[in-house]
Parts: structure tokens; sequence; C-alpha cells
């Protein structure tokens, strides 16, 4: 299926329009925004708002295909279109997108054709409705409707809608059922009838309208919502004979309305919108009439009173829909009378009985011709001529409370009156044949002063004369109609004795009506009828003008067409004279100031049109703008003031009325004026509001297009009032409630300015320059807070994006005055030029212009309607910028970060267009000082700032280096320094993206290792005020996750800056707001304090007392603190008492190596050992990993991956546990206790080992050793560990096997050392261990366990093939020689201990052991014994048991910041 469209444009530029709706496309572009978002809400498990949505978007999709369909009458169409906006305006607002602002057809507004003024109040209205709504449906939540009742109270007219589905009730005849609403309390019915013609076979007679009895009972005013109790009455009326009953065959009369019952419903909740039930249908029990004399009101009125009806199964069922409001449409015609029978009191004459009374209502002329077609019994039924009452069977005193509308032409209604006849009926219809009228009453419609019959009750004269008379109009018109009447012309109303007048004679028989006047053309207010009917006595007309004062509002606005061309008319027809002017005036003002009223609001649309298509009085602004001229230069006398305000408040119609009368030249007398009192009042912070409103529809005015040439009048504006209500905007607070009208104000006066108003603006400052620099530098300050801090709100797109539309063209406009003005070197204004970059930069960066943050639908949407205005100011920017010529040293560096803000705006060509800036002020800034190091520290600074916020990308890195570059390099000066600056910059930026990506990491690690990059990277550039700056983001990161150890070691690269000295802090230095520290030393203390604090926490007691002796030094023989001195060396002490008492967990230490393409850029292909947490296993520790890297696979091997994975797009993560290698301090130089040596085995370490046995070469059969390698890795990191982090990267040494024998042998010598010591030490030691030990190495299968590395290493092809090896096999034969002395002190001990039992296999070890010493010392030379060690020969050391062999292969170090290999500091970025 494919669609009609327009296509617009061509390319890129291509815009296709489907030929459908508009509202069917907005409902289109909704659906497809919101399923995006839906969809997003069930990802993110947003279960109500996810329903919520769905409903919306159900509702949505079934309304457009209903519109679609085109099967819809217009004003369902209408009230569905209503209904569609609404619902996209409120979702919308729940789903935080924009809100949109529409006419009032419901179409969406274009700003472009729309007048400021007109799109601020658009919004604001908008933004209003949707707010109700918010709050009705909140209240709908929590079940309550106060909201709605509020609304229903001020709302002028609502209406009821009602649908009848059946009459369930056995009554044998036709009958009519008539519906209307009551009043309980006032027994009194409050509306017309419904009424329904029901058939005899119990369906309605007109049997197209089965199933579509429906009823809208409308025009119901707010008072009614006020009534304590409403009802819903229905009256059963039967059409038929007198009698049901009466079966007898003689002829009855038929046709006679005969009470039949009634049925009540409350309905008040429904009215007052407590309930909405309007798919549930109620069942209203029926109540018969008790006897046929029993009145249909009396029953209402029994059946309210009784709790029950005994309805037996009678009764109706009906659904309600609750009200809704219905204004009347602006020039609506209505002219309709109720009249209600009310009651009669009827003598029974020469009948034994009482009458049978009925009365027939008809309306005849003064000619005595009656009216057809003007009586309606109720709505639902057709007009007749004639009304014919219910008849009470033999009932004196009738009362029957119907009512029948009378709607009669306007113009016939001065000569109509009503016409009540009455007529006896015989229920055998040969007699009622016989009957005649008995007697007559009658009413006029119009009385003598021409005011139209008054609303009440009526108590109608009932004359008797011949019937033949009394239907002749002459015999009765000229007589008084009522007891009023009569007794006005000097009669006796009373009295027994019938009175005759004329031919009629009045009869002691009385009738009662009651009528009610529904017209808009009718008045019964004689002040009001004497200004409509002006004319016919003009002498009273001074008076009449000043009595519409006084009448009542409600007939003003019924009248108000009328009443206004009668003013006008007025004004009109005395144009040579000023008579009536004023006072045409203050009613004219009098007018608008009602239809201001909330409660005669509803008018508005009524003025609205007549001023568009009534008002003809085309001279009628001479003697309007005359008065109100007056008025404003009489501002000040007593007793105009008030009049005045009142002028003012009116004055939105009445400059509608003056322009209208397509006046210019009022303008020219007017405009000045009013903006001189406009100035008046604003300078002096008076009447904002009314200076706001007047303002507003001043340039409401004149943005009309049919109101003439205005650009005279904008310059009056521009002139008198553009400066005061820039100052107004200024001074006023963002929280009153007038700041978003008086901005709108500022724009509309700038939107309505042309290019030759900007010419001229600065002519209108005369010669003062400094007022100019003063009025631009105001702007440049308001316009940059009004774009950093709104104060319209976010979804407020249109008026945000006009504003910013205006302001482009403003800022753009005012740079042209700086380049005119303010650029040579005289008038060189360096603060302006400051001001405005700074303003610029801020319009190009605000939010609302960053179209990438924005869904691909708003985005199209602004681009098409607005352009990237980021481009548009971005390039004004730079053509400003290389305008300054000489003036540019003075922004270097200021203006190095406004400018890079707009260099990191996402467009690449405005990109490209702004980075060689850059460039320029690197040229300058060497032209002046030979360097641009200013340059380059402030691009640092801004750059780390910027790129945290979230600014700046790879194409912006690659982009900087391209351009720059090739600018570089052309310069003769600049090629070598600018380029390392380059690249340096580039470097930095990496770190910085980096760093950016993974903040937003849950994973910390990662966080910590970006950070300690950036970190490094400041350390080597020496910037270390940005150094400092992520040390402290490091600690945090460390805080939150409880490692106090690397906290401490991280606070400590801070302290090591420092200086124990008097020296003054640099501000940088102290960047934590905890320190109050005037000089270096003081800082240094309070470091080391939190320091202390830190290492206590992680357990790590020996650094905390390195840094104690220091800080103690201090107190002791600097500070001569010794209070401090003395707190500190408790803690000394309860340190030392922790290190010996305390057991410590051991962390296990984990080397992990990423391999793959898909791990950032900082793991990526290398390896890392980590210190694992306390108690942490290696399974657990695995878990760990995987969790933050859920997509990498776990390696089954530990040897080196190749190139293959290392290349691949994959994540595989290689772990395994390592051992560090203990590294004792030189200080303990004699043998310790091992509850202190067991820190230095997990602490303090940087190397690790991993050994895995693996087959090199060919097997060899006679030496398997010798091709069975150890390999053994050792891991050295870049740092010590612990430290700043819990892991550093690494770098794996191979050993070879030599190496592997020298170190095997070290092992087994301090074994056996070891265990001859504990020996030594503890003599109760079980004997058991060291015989196993001793024979597993003297034992002649075993040999000492080196006869292998004899085969592999001593021979002269080995030597030969590895000449380099010499000094590590002198090594291992030295290791060889010295076995023996510590195996013969092993045996001493043995012996010693040994039992009679094991006597034998000590000896056989013996001779095993002189066998093999012989062979050693005859080899490799004799060692001195161990008490001849003891003697002083060889001191024994505990180091040599714990040290490896020193060799002289250099152990490589990787580092994160590129540390050169053979230096490996303790900590990063320390000294070593």
């Amino acid at each position: 299926h494919l669609k009609e469209a327009i296509v617009e444009g061509k390319g890129q530029h291509e815009t296709v329009i489907p030929n459908e709706l508009p509202l069917i496309q907005e409902v289109t572009t909704t659906l497809r925004e919101w399923s995006i978002i839906w969809r997003q809400l069930y990802v993110q498990d947003h279960r109500e708002m996810f329903r919520s949505v769905r409903h919306m978007i159900y509702d949505l999709i079934e309304w457009r295909s209903q519109i679609l369909s085109g099967t819809l009458p217009q004003d369902e169409l209408k009230e569905l279109k209503k209904k569609v906006t609404a619902k996209i305006d409120y979702g919308n607002r729940i789903l935080d997108l924009d809100l949109v602002v529409r006419d009032e057809d419901g179409n969406i507004l274009d700003p472009e054709l729309t007048s400021t003024i007109s799109l601020f109040r658009a919004h604001e209205i908008a933004s209003k409705q949707v707010e109700e709504r918010l709050q009705e449906e909140k209240s709908q939540k929590q079940n309550i409707d106060i909201n709605r009742q509020a609304k229903f109270a001020a709302t002028p007219s609502f209406a009821l809608f009602v649908n009848l589905k059946n009459v369930v009730c056995k009554i044998g005849e036709d009958a009519e059922v008539l519906m209307s609403l009551y009043d309980p309390l006032e027994s009194k019915f409050i509306s017309e009838n419904y009424l329904v013609r029901w058939s005899s076979c119990g369906l309605p007679k007109d049997i197209d309208r089965l199933h579509n009895l429906r009823a809208v009972f409308t025009d119901l005013g707010s008072k009614d919502l006020k009534r304590e109790k409403i009802s819903f009455v229905c009256q059963i009326v039967r059409v038929g004979r007198m009698e049901l009953r009466d079966n007898n065959t003689r002829k009855l009369t038929s046709g006679l309305r005969r009470p039949f019952g009634v049925a009540v419903m409350d309905v008040t909740d429904i009215v007052n919108g407590k309930v909405d039930d309007e798919d549930k249908q109620h069942f209203i029990p029926f109540q018969p009439v008790a006897g046929e004399n029993d009145f249909l009101q009396t029953v209402i009125n029994k059946v309210i009173a009784a709790k029950e009806v005994n309805h037996k199964g009678q009764g109706r069922y009906l659904s309600f829909c609750a009200p809704w409001f219905a204004s009347r449409a602006g020039g609506d015609v209505r002219n309709d009378i109720y009249v209600t029978l009310v009651q009669g009191d009827f003598d029974k004459g020469s009948k034994t009985t009482a009458k049978n009374v009925e009365v027939t209502v008809s309306v005849y002329d003064e000619d005595g011709k009656r009216l057809e077609s003007v009586i309606f019994p109720g709505a639902g039924d057709e007009a007749i001529s004639e009304y014919k009452s219910v008849i009470y069977y033999q009932v004196k005193q009738p009362r029957w409370f119907e009512t029948v509308k009378v709607a009669i032409p306007i113009e016939d209604v001065n000569r109509s009156h009503l016409r009540f006849t009455f007529r006896h009926r015989s229920s055998q219809d040969s007699k009622d044949k016989s009957e005649k009228i008995f007697a007559l009453a009658f009413v006029k419609l119009m009385r003598y002063d021409g005011t139209t019959l008054r609303d009440g009750e009526h108590d109608l004269i009932v004359y008797k004369a011949e019937a033949k008379k009394l239907e002749d109009a002459s015999t009765y018109l000229s007589l008084p109609s009522t007891k009023i009447e009569l007794e006005e012309k000097g009669h006796s109303a009373t009295g027994k004795s019938m009175q005759n007048l004329g031919s009629c004679t009045i009869s002691k028989d009385s009738f009662q009506i009651s009528t009610l006047v529904c017209s808009t053309k009718l008045t019964q207010n004689v002040d009001l009828l004497g200004l409509l009917k002006w004319r016919s006595n003009t002498s009273l007309l001074h008076q009449n003008l000043k009595q519409l004062m006084k009448v009542d509002g409600g007939e003003v606005v019924k009248f108000l067409q009328d009443t206004l061309d009668a003013l006008f008319n007025i004004m009109m027809e005395n144009s040579e004279s000023e008579t009536f002017d004023t006072l045409v005036f203050d009613a004219l003002v009098f007018i608008i100031g009602l239809i201001a009223d909330r409660k005669f609001q509803h008018f508005n649309p009524v003025l609205e049109t007549y001023i568009k298509k009534h008002f003809s009085a085309t001279l009628a602004y001479t003697k309007l703008t005359k008065v109100l001229k007056t008025y404003v230069d009489s501002a000040e006398k007593c007793g105009i003031t008030d009049q005045l305000f009142k002028a003012m408040k009116a004055l939105e119609y009445i400059f509608k009325f003056i322009v209208r009368s397509r006046i210019l030249f009022n303008q020219e007398i007017l405009l000045p004026t009013m903006t001189d009192q406009l100035k008046y009042h604003l300078e002096r912070q008076e009447d904002l509001e009314a200076c706001c409103q007047l303002l507003s529809n001043i340039l409401e005015v004149l943005y009309k297009k049919d109101v003439g040439p205005t650009q005279r009048h904008v310059q009056i504006i521009m002139e008198n009032l553009l400066r005061t209500v820039n100052r107004t905007v200024i001074s006023m607070g963002r929280d009153s409630e007038l700041i978003g009208s008086f901005v709108a104000c500022m724009t509309a006066i700038l939107r309505q300015m042309e290019d030759y108003h900007y010419a001229h603006l600065i002519k209108t400052f005369g010669k003062m320059r400094s007022d100019v620099v003063d009025f631009l530098m105001e702007t440049f300050i308001m316009f940059k807070n009004l774009i950093g801090k709104n104060v319209y709100p976010s979804d407020w797109v249109i008026m945000n994006m006009m504003q910013n539309k205006v302001f482009l063209r403003a800022i753009n406009q005012y740079a042209d005055m700086l380049n005119k003005k303010f650029l040579d070197q005289a008038n060189f204004e360096l603060q302006l030029w400051n001001n405005y970059f700074h303003l610029a930069v801020a319009f190009l960066t605000q939010e609302s212009l960053q179209l990438e943050n924005f869904s691909s639908a708003k985005r199209a949407k602004i681009l098409n309607k607005y352009g990237d205005m980021r481009r548009q100011i971005g390039f004004e920017i730079r053509d400003m910028w290389y305008n300054l010529g000489q003036h540019k040293i003075k922004f270097i560096p200021e203006m190095v970060g406004p400018i890079l803000e707009m260099t990191l705006i996402p467009e690449t060509e405005l990109r490209k267009a702004t980075i060689p800036i850059f460039f320029d002020m690197m040229q300058c800034e060497f032209h002046s000082t030979r360097s641009f190091q200013r340059f380059e520290n402030e691009i640092i600074t801004k750059l780390d700032h910027e790129v945290e916020g979230g600014r700046g990308d790879e194409q912006y890195k690659v982009l900087f280096d391209k351009i720059l570059l090739e600018h570089c390099r052309k310069h003769k000066y600049l090629a070598k320094s600018g380029e390392t600056f380059v690249k340096l910059v580039v470097r930095l930026m990496e770190r910085l993206l980096d760093y950016r990506t993974i903040m937003h990491d849950e994973n910390k690690e990662n966080r910590m290792s970006c950070t300690v990059n950036v970190l490094n990277f400041y350390k080597e550039i020496e910037r270390e005020e940005m150094y400092i700056r992520y040390l402290y983001k490091l600690c945090d990161l460390h805080k939150e996750c409880d490692n106090y150890t690397e906290a401490a070691y991280t606070l400590l690269l801070h302290a090591k800056l420092l200086k124990w000295s008097e020296e003054a802090c640099a501000a940088h230095l102290t960047q934590r707001d905890g320190y109050q520290a005037a000089t270096q030393g003081q800082l240094k203390d309070q470091l080391y304090q939190e320091i202390i604090h830190y290492f206590d926490k992680g357990k790590m007691w020996e650094e905390a007392i390195a840094l104690g002796k220091e800080l103690a030094e201090q107190y002791e023989n600097e500070m001569f603190d010794y209070e401090q001195l003395s707190e500190l060396l408790r803690k000394q002490a309860q340190f030392y008492e922790n290190i010996v008492k305390v057991i410590r967990p051991k962390p296990d230490y984990f080397a992990v190596g990423y391999y793959g393409q898909g791990f950032p850029t900082f793991i990526r292909n290398k390896v890392f050992i980590y210190r694992g947490k306390e108690y942490e296993r290696r399974e657990d520790f695995e878990a760990r990993l995987l969790t933050q890297f859920p997509n990498a696979e776990k390696m089954k091997t530990t040897s080196p991956p190749g190139d293959d994975i290392k290349s691949s797009s994959g994540q595989y993560i290689q772990c395994f546990t390592v051992k560090p290698k203990l590294d004792l301090p030189s200080k303990f130089h004699r043998p310790v206790s091992e509850q202190i040596v067991s820190f230095y085995r997990v602490n303090e370490v940087q190397r690790f080992e991993y050994s895995r046995p693996v087959r090199k070469g060919e097997k060899n059969p006679d030496n398997e050793f010798a091709n069975m390698w150890i390999e053994r890795t050792i891991y050295v990191t870049a740092y010590k560990l612990p430290g700043i982090l819990r892991w550093f990267e690494v770098k794996s040494v191979e050993i070879s096997p030599l190496e592997n024998a020298i170190e095997t042998m070290q092992l087994t010598n301090d074994k056996i050392n070891n265990m001859v010591q504990q020996h030594l030490n503890d003599p109760n030691l079980p004997i058991n261990p060291l015989s196993m030990l001793l024979n597993g190495i003297v034992d002649p299968a075993v040999m000492g366990g080196f006869a292998n590395y004899e085969k592999a290493f001593f021979t002269e092809k080995y030597m030969h093939e590895h000449p380099e090896d010499h000094d590590k096999i002198e090594k291992l034969k030295d290791l060889i020689a010295w076995q023996i002395p510590f195996l013969a002190e092993g045996i001493r001990i043995h012996g010693e201990k040994v039992t009679e039992a094991l006597r034998p296999f000590h000896e056989r070890m013996e001779a095993c052991f002189r066998q093999l010493k012989d062979k050693v010392e005859k080899q490799y030379g004799a060692r001195l014994s161990s008490l001849d060690e003891r003697r002083g020969s060889r001191p024994r050391s505990m180091v040599r048991s714990f040290t490896m062999p020193s060799s002289s292969r250099p152990l490589s170090v990787a580092s994160v910041s590129s540390l050169s290999s053979d230096s490996t500091p303790s900590r990063p970025g320390s000294d070593g």
C-alpha cells in the first residue's frame, strides 16, 4: 500500500510529507517514538510504566484507525481529535518528552507563523492542561475526584448523557415516557423533558429508534451542581381512555392523557462526577399512581421520601455518562420560553362532581392567528401547535407541573401571547364531543415596557364567556392577563362576585403558570433594554449608559453582540460631539472586564468573533484612542487612576477594536505615550504584571500582518523599552511568576527588529560611547545567564528553539557592532570582547542544541526547521577570533578553555574549522614569548576537565592530531616543539578517553587501573597539580573498597612531594577540604597521620612504624611537640605488640593474563600479578574475575598463548597461583622469630615464581634428567606489592636448567640447615623427619641428588657450548661441597638421639655418608665443619638461607609508567 505524498527539497534535504491529516502524521510519529521507549521500559523491567504506555499506544492505534476510516460525523471527529491530542500531550509529559503546543483546533503551531507572545501563551496553556491532566490521573488513582469537582464548579455549563435501554412495564395502551432532572428539596423540575412515545406492544412507537434512545441534558449551570440533591425522574403518561378498567361496549373517548406512574433515581453522585459508570445499566423501579386522581408530582415526592419501592419487577433500564463540560459556541442564538402549568382551582359549576379539567396551550399573535409548530412537549419529539395537559379525574384543584418549551421566531415575540383554554373531558365519546371550552387565560410574552415576560410564577386571570367569543383574541387582548396587572389598573383581584370586563367575566377559578426565558435576544432588564433601544428615547441615553454598569453581568453577556452594536452606533452617530465618548469607552471597558471574569470567560470566543465578523465602526479608533490618551495623560489626577487601571486590563481588546478599525496613525499618537508610561513604571518596578500584559498586547498587535507597516512602531519600542526590559529581566529573580512573560516580551522585541533597527540601535545611544559598551555588556551577561539557566522548562522545546534563533541573530548583529566600533587600537574593549566569546561559546554548548543527544526523529525535526545553530555561531566565533589580529595575545590563555569547548562539539565541519585556532594561539604566544608554555598548560588542564565531563571522542583525537601536525610541520620554528606537543596531547587524550569509558564501569578495579594510567602520565610530564588530583581519585576508590593499605600507599605519594619545611603550601597541594595547612610541613604531618591510620586498619604495622619514626623525629627534634610525640609513641608500641601477637592472614598471589583484542587497551595482552583478598581461594578469585568479564573464556593451560589468541577479537583469561619470593630487609642479620619474618613472605614482594616440569629437546635414554627441565618463571612486577594498586603488570623470565639446579641445591642445603637449627634449639623434637631427610640425601641411589647435574653440566662438551655459564657451574660445585658439613652436623645429632632399635639404620646411614663425603671432598674440596663455623671462621647467617644466589642476569621490569628496564622502584610515581 503506497501512500500519496509530497516531496520537498532535493538530495540530502529531501523531505517526504504524506498527504494525510496532520494529526494522523503526528500520531504516527508519536507511536514510533513511544514504541522505542516502551521497549526500553520492558528491558529495564519498569512494569507499571510499561503497562501505562501500552494502554496509551493501544488507544492511539484504535483512534487513528477510526479517524482514517472517514466514517465519523464531524462532531464526533472533532471530539475524537481532542481526545487524541490530550492523550499525546499527557503521554509525552509522563515520558519526559517535549511539550507540543497547538492552536484552538488541536493542530501543532508553526513557530514561524506564530508571534512570540502567542507562542509563550500557548506553552503556558498546554503546560497547565497537561498538569491538570496529571493531577486528575493522580487523584483518580487515589480515588479522589476533588479536582474534577473543582473543575465542575468553575465550568459555566456541562451536560449529562442518558441512554434509555428499556421500559419494563405493563401499560396496555400507548404511553409517553417523560424524563427530566428534578430537585427533590425544592420540589421542582430543573430541566426540560426528554419525551419517548411508547406503543402498547412494549416498543418505541418510532421503531427506528429502538436501541438508540439517547438524550443529553445540556446547559446545566454550575449552580445546578451545587444543588444538594438531583433526581432523575421519569413520568409515564398513558394516552387512551379515561379509565383502563372501563371495558364496556359503549364508545369511549380516546387520546386522553392520563397519569400512570413514575420512576425516580438519585443521580447526585453521577452529576458531581463522583462515580463514573458509563457502561453500567441502572434499573429504576416503577411506582404506579395510587388512584386516578393521584398527581404525578405527589407520587414523585412520595417515592423520593420512601426508602424502597415495591416495583414487582416493573421499571426502566438506563445508563448514564458522567457530565462533560460544554460551552456554547460564540454567537449561538437561542430563543426559548419554558412554560410550566403549575396548578388550578376550578368550580364544579352545575355538575355534581368536580370537573375532569384538560388545559390546552397554544400561541397566538395579536391578530388572533395561531402560530403553528412552536410548542415542544419534550426533546426528541416533533413540534406541535397545541399542547394538552394530563387529565386528573374529578379533581377540583389539579396540580400538573408539566413543562413545555415555546420557541418563537424573535421577530414575532412582541406580537405573541400564550393562550390557555380549559375544557371538561368526558369518558364517553358522545358526551365528550359536546363539551366546549368553559374558560380561558392568556399572557403576553412581551410587557408594555418592551422587556420580556419576567421569569417565575404568574397568577393568571381565568375569563369566562361564550366559547366563540373566547376564541376571538380581540375579546380579551386588551384586558389584564394577571392578577397583578389587574391591581395595577385599580381593580380588586379578590372578591366573591364576578367582575365583568367587556364581554368577558372574571371567574372565581384560578390558574397559575411559571415561565423561564432562555434567550440570547430577549431581555427582562429595563436598563439594558433602554440601551438596546436607545434611538427610541435619546434623552435617556446618558442615564442608560451609566445604568449599564449596574446591569447583571449574565444579562449583558447574553446580549453581547447587540450591546456592542448599540455602543458603537451611539459613538458613531454622535461623531461630531464628544458627549458620550467617555461613557461609551467606560461601558466598553466594563464589558471587556466582565468577559475577563472567570465566570464569563467562555464568552471570550463570542467577543473575538464579534471583532472579526460583526464589528463595523470604521472610525471608532479616533474616539477610543482619544479617550485612552486622555486617561493616560491624566494618570496622576484624582479619580482617574482606577479607571485607567481597568482600561489597561482591557487593553488587549480595546486594541483589537482599534486595529479592526484599520487605522495606523493612532499608534503614532498612542504608542510613544504608552511606551513612556511603561518605561516610567518598569524603571520603578511598579505594576509589573499590568506593564507586562500591556507590552505583550502591543507586541502581539504589531506582529499581525493586517495592521500595515510597523517598522516605525518597532523602532519606538526598541528605543524606549528594549534596554528597560533587559534590565527588568536582569533584576528579576528566577522564582518570579513574571520572568517567563518578560523574557517572552524581550524575545518578541528582538524578533520583530529588522536589520535596520539593529543598525539604528547604536544611534539611539547618542555620542556616549560608554552607554553602548554598558548596553552590550548588560545584554551579553543577560543572554549568557538565560542560556545557562533557562527560564522555560526543558520540555518547552519550541519556545526554547525560538528563543535560541532570536538570540543567535541578536548575537551576530551585536558582533557586527564589535567589529565596527570596538576593534581598532584606540577603541578596543577587552572585557566586551571577552564577554562576547564566553557568551557565544555558552550558546554553542548549551544542552538544548546538542543534537546527538536527541532521538533521530527530534534531531531531524530541529535540523529541518532551524539547521544546526552550533555550526552557524561556531563559524562566526572563528571569524571573530581571526579579526582580533594583534589583540589575540590578550586572550591567551583565558580563551583556550572556551575555544576547546567549542572544538569538542561533535560536528565534524565545525571541528575542522575551529581546531586551527589552537595553532594560531601557539603561533601567537610563540611570537610574543618564544614558547607556547601558557597555552600548553591551559589546554592540558582544560582537556582533562572536558573529557571527564563527557566531551571528546576518538574522532576528535584523530582530527586534533592530523590538523595541528599539518600546521606545525609547515612552520619554521614550531615544527619540532609543535609535534612534541601534539603527540603529548594525543597520548593524554588516549588515557583520558580510556579513563572516562571505564569510569562508568561497575568494575572498580578497572577504574583504578585507568586512574593509575592517567596519574603516571601526569607524573611523567611533570604536571604535579593534575597528578595529585588523580591520586585522590584513586585514594577514594580504594576507600570505597576498604583497601586501606592501598589507600595509604596512594596518599604516601602525595606526602613524598612535600618537604618538612616552613615553605608555603601551593594551592594545588591542598586539594582536599579536610586539610588546614599553611606550610608544607604542616600538610605532610596531617597526611602522615592519615596514612598511619590507614596502615593500621590494613594491619601493615611495619609500614606504619617506619612512617611513625620519621614523624617522631620531627616532633622531637624540629617541632618539639612532646604531647604529639607521646601519643605517637604509644601508637608505635601498640604496633610492635600487634606484630608479635596478632595473627595476620596471608594473602595468595595470582598471575592473570588478559589475551585478545576484546579487552580494553590498558590490560590487553598483558600479564598482572594480583594480591588476593584475605582467605581468598583461587576458585573464588577466578569467579570474581569472570564476573567482571562475563564474555571472557578461561584458558585451560598455563603456558603463554600464541599470536592467534592474542590477535583474536575475543577475550581469554589465564589465571594461576604464584609464589612470592621473600626479600628480607638487610637489617635482619641474625636469626629472628618466624612471626616477624612471616610478614615479609607476603609483603614488600616484587618477585613471584611459578614452576612446571617441561621436556626440551630429544629424550636421552642414558640421562632422562638432562632433558627434563623445570620451567620456573620468575615474574617481576613494576612495583612492590602491596602498593597503590592490588595488582601490577609483570614481565616473565624463563630460567635455564643450570639455574634451576643451583636453586634446588640451595633449597636442599637450606632445608638441612633449618632442621639442624631446630634440633639444636629444641632437643625434644621427634627424630623421624630428620631421619627421612638425611637418608633421602645420603642414600647411594641418590648420592646427594647431584649425580645427574654432574652428567648434564660438568662435562667438557657443555663447557665448550656454554662458556658464559662458567661462574654458575662453579657456584653449583660450591653448593655441593657445602652440603657435606651440613649433613655431618645432622648425622651427629641423629646419632645422639637415635634409639637402640634404629641403631643399625643409623650405622648404615653413617657409612653411606662417609662414602659420599670422600667423593665430594675429593672432587670439590672440603669446607669448614659447622663446629669450625661456630668458632668464627664463617659467621652463620640466616640471610644466606633465604637469599637466592646472586645472578648476573638483569631482570626486566614491566612498568605502567614506562620505567627503564633496570629500574625497579618500590611504588609508581615515587623516586624508587
